[in-house]
């Protein structure tokens, strides 16, 4: 039996945004590896194991998968969102490099799946309808001057700006001081939007002028996007609707 291996993405939580491609390459598969509460959400099967995981162990994770591919299984190695931003195809792929030369040659696709930043940003109209730029604010993986330079940089640049992982339990602090920084060297009226756990029953969303934008807004499940200087709002009946136009004047 020739083995395979997909990374894929389960979308932003409603059952409903993944994608068929997705949901076909878990019909076949023979094993699932993933972080606990995204392989939670693979549906039990005769000839399917399961294989759920703590979070920060994404190369042992990697590494098992593609050691059970390469023993001829069919594997989905899952992510919520897209794989490829902030998640599991990065990690696949630094341990296929690192890893014996076999895994080189195996057959590894990466699966798309709608990013909590894009199901947000469709919630609440198109505030990524211009350039825009996305952060991880977590400094697990990279230092903190790192995430500042970008900041500023992309303030700078006039992007709308999408964050994920904007405040946890064991970080706090980091998304204070993100705020600190734009609201510094922002204009206090420009549009920000706090979109919490997007397409599930919890889903909230919040938009305020960055001057009244506070630090317990934003948690884990939250996605933040900052608007550009141009972004705008609609006030209609019903929530509004926020938006970044087209062009930019000369």
């Amino acid at each position: 039996m020739t083995g395979w291996l997909a990374i894929a993405g389960l979308g932003p939580g409603n059952e409903a945004l993944i994608t068929p491609e997705v949901s076909s390459a878990l019909a076949e598969a023979t094993d699932v590896v993933g972080y606990i509460p995204y392989v939670a959400r693979v549906a039990p099967r005769s000839g399917l194991t399961l294989h759920p995981s703590d979070n920060r162990v994404e190369l042992d994770r990697s590494r098992h998968a593609l050691e059970m591919a390469s023993q001829g299984r069919r594997v989905v190695v899952v992510s919520s969102g897209d794989p490829g931003v902030f998640a599991m195809a990065a990690a696949v792929f630094e341990a296929v490099e690192a890893g014996p030369a076999p895994w080189c040659d195996l057959d590894i696709r990466v699966l798309p799946g709608i990013t909590a930043m894009l199901a947000a940003s469709a919630r609440a109209g198109a505030p990524l309808g211009h350039d825009f730029c996305t952060i991880n604010l977590s400094d697990n993986l990279k230092p903190w001057s790192v995430i500042e330079k970008r900041l500023r940089l992309a303030v700078e640049a006039d992007f709308a700006m999408a964050f994920y992982n904007p405040r946890s339990k064991a970080r706090p602090e980091g998304f204070e001081r993100t705020l600190k920084l734009l609201q510094s060297c922002c204009e206090p009226g420009r549009l920000i939007l706090f979109a919490r756990a997007v397409s599930t029953p919890d889903e909230a969303l919040t938009v305020v002028p960055l001057a009244q934008a506070t630090p317990e807004m934003a948690d884990m499940r939250t996605m933040v996007i900052v608007g550009s200087s141009r972004t705008r709002m609609i006030d209609r009946t019903g929530p509004p609707i926020i938006y970044t136009p087209r062009s930019v004047p000369q």
